[in-house]
């Protein structure tokens, strides 16, 4: 079996080229950029650029987008968390958190174009902010979630750690078990 993935991070194929090789399933990395639209939801996100690239590409394939929910700033970054990532990083955010409650979760929502439509599946993980960042794996805010449960950072957690708590798992788990996947 195997599935085109399209990112152009490689963070991502990595985690969930891991995860799918587990369960007997390749995955094609399918390295490329392209433009998202700033909107309102995650899955918003995610749909658009389905919609958008599946007008380019003929066969099946899927792609996500993800965004970190803070409870305590209504939301905030959420669909905005890769332009906020790139503008203020992770000691912007610690610095917004200062004083403030961390709750906050992960929302990863995968879009999969059959050849026909989008279908679309999602992810939810829980957690707080740490005070600080910690760990030198994953990529992005990772060394500032620590999913609940847990008292390591996903930036602390190898691959195969992150993967039992990540919402991007959760979210392919949620498309590998609704979607009937061909040779």
């Amino acid at each position: 079996m195997k599935l085109q993935f399209i990112t152009s991070n490689m963070h991502k194929f990595n985690e969930i080229s891991a995860y799918l090789k587990e369960s007997g399933i390749e995955c094609q990395w399918v390295k490329r950029t392209y433009e998202e639209i700033q909107a309102e939801t995650t899955e918003e996100v995610s749909v658009d650029s389905a919609r958008k690239l599946s007008g380019e590409i003929s066969q099946k394939f899927f792609l996500e987008d993800t965004g970190l929910y803070i409870q305590s700033l209504k939301g905030f970054p959420g669909p905005y968390s890769s332009y906020v990532f790139k503008t203020i990083g992770n000691q912007g955010i610690l610095d917004l958190l200062l004083n403030k409650e961390r709750a906050a979760y992960f929302l990863t929502v995968i879009s999969y174009f059959n050849g026909k439509e989008i279908l679309t599946f999602s992810g939810k993980e829980q957690g707080t902010i740490s005070m600080e960042e910690r760990g030198r794996t994953g990529f992005g805010y990772d060394p500032i979630f620590i999913p609940s449960g847990c008292e390591k950072t996903l930036g602390e957690m190898s691959i195969g750690e992150k993967n039992k708590h990540s919402h991007r798992i959760k979210a392919l788990e949620n498309f590998i078990d609704s979607v009937e996947i061909e040779d």
